[in-house]
């Protein structure tokens, strides 16, 4: 079943913690708030939204595969630390025809050298890093015009 409007969002390890976990980098807004803005905003795009979170690296690999199979329109990819260490999910990324855009809520080139190559953003059909939960807007807005 093909759904040309529907939009994964995909949210990886330790992003459950927004809001709690250093937000001097991450900022104060939890996942679920980030979730309810882009619901409204995906409304008002006329797209639907598949918004997950899961701290293992294969739940991400599989809903890679689960969005071509249903046709989705895009994903936007928050791998959180598996974007700096996954060759399996820059695989999976490129495995697929749909889509990707990689966000991240703080700009890792001005952080740790480690966390300055995303192998998922180097597979990924764009990235936007540095505006906190504001990335995800803009990147669903990039998506809703694919």
């Amino acid at each position: 079943m093909a759904t040309a409007s529907l939009i994964y969002v995909l949210n990886g390890p330790n992003l459950n913690l927004l809001g709690t976990r250093e937000p001097e980098i991450y900022g104060a807004d939890s996942l679920d708030d980030i979730a309810a803005r882009l619901t409204d905003q995906a409304e008002d795009l006329g797209v639907e939204l598949d918004f997950r979170q899961s701290n293992h690296e294969g739940h991400l690999i599989d809903w890679l595969h689960e969005a071509q199979a249903q046709g989705a329109k895009a994903v936007l990819l928050n791998a959180g630390g598996l974007s700096h260490t996954s060759v399996a999910l820059h695989d999976a990324v490129k495995g697929i025809t749909t889509p990707v855009i990689e966000v991240h809520l703080s700009n890792p080139q001005a952080r740790e050298d480690f966390r300055q190559v995303s192998l998922t953003g180097r597979a990924a059909m764009g990235s936007i890093c540095g505006f906190g939960a504001l990335g995800y807007a803009l990147a669903l807005d990039a998506a809703a015009r694919l």
